[in-house]
């Protein structure tokens, strides 16, 4: 079975699939290690440990060598966040798409939200993107590749929920495999969501919503915590070493 194939499996079971975050090679090691069955690259935490901000600022050919050894290194597949193809024209993105693939992701996640400015793309616009982007896949030799269709209605729309849902139909009908909602927050309009869109919906952690077993009975299949564990770590690292120089002391170190 190709780590597509079974990509794709982790989607249909009956199990939510708790995928882990990864931003470099030590944490996708590490999450691999403690039994995720599958990673997902974190933008914002590869950016953050280049010195970047999140945003399509970090140049592409950096983030997908980051994505290439994580993908070399684990067994498990990987899906890579692409943010919104980190391109300004559709050949662009299309390119940068099968680069991805080519390093032996599993899977994308691409976003209707755009870069240089606020807002979405027009509901036609991003359709066609993933359109293109379905059939340029399958031309190349990657049937079934997993595109992770996210919108980001809730994180820019004051009543986001039928445009979510709108967006969700159409982005499964243009050859999305699933589709991400992040923000979502409320059970009602998660449970709706869920019965009304043909496709797995992935969830993103956020305070308050953070239980695998919860989101598993409203209907979720994918949950993911994004830069959560990342910004956690730095922040870890920036007590530390403020510790040390406060102290000059080394003892706290060998402390269990």
């Amino acid at each position: 079975m190709t780590k597509i194939q079974d990509f794709n499996e982790l989607h249909s079971s009956q199990e939510l699939l708790f995928i882990g975050n990864a931003w470099d090679l030590l944490s996708a090691l590490t999450l691999e290690k403690v039994g995720f069955k599958a990673i997902g690259t974190t933008s914002w935490g590869i950016a953050n440990s280049l010195g970047y901000a999140d945003g399509e600022v970090i140049d592409f050919e950096r983030h997908l060598r980051i994505i290439q050894t994580i993908t070399e290194n684990v067994k498990i597949p990987v899906s890579a966040d692409i943010e919104a193809g980190y391109g300004e024209d559709s050949k662009t993105i299309l390119e940068n798409v099968l680069r991805t693939a080519d390093v032996g992701v599993a899977g994308i996640n691409i976003e209707d939200s755009l870069k240089k400015q606020k807002g979405l793309r027009k509901i036609n616009e991003h359709c066609h993107l993933i359109s293109e982007i379905r059939m340029a896949l399958d031309n190349h030799g990657y049937k079934d590749f997993y595109i992770n269709a996210r919108t980001d209605t809730y994180f820019q729309m004051e009543d986001p929920f039928f445009e979510t849902v709108n967006r969700a139909k159409a982005y499964v009908e243009s050859g999305a495999s699933g589709i991400f909602v992040p923000g979502l927050m409320d059970n009602n309009e998660i449970q709706e969501i869920t019965l009304s869109v043909n496709a797995p919906i992935n969830i993103l952690s956020l305070p308050g919503l953070t239980n695998c077993n919860k989101l598993k009975e409203l209907g979720v299949k994918r949950f993911s915590f994004g830069n959560a564990l990342s910004d956690k770590i730095i922040s870890f690292l920036e007590k530390n070493v403020t510790q040390l120089m406060e102290l000059k002391d080394t003892s706290f170190l060998y402390e269990n």
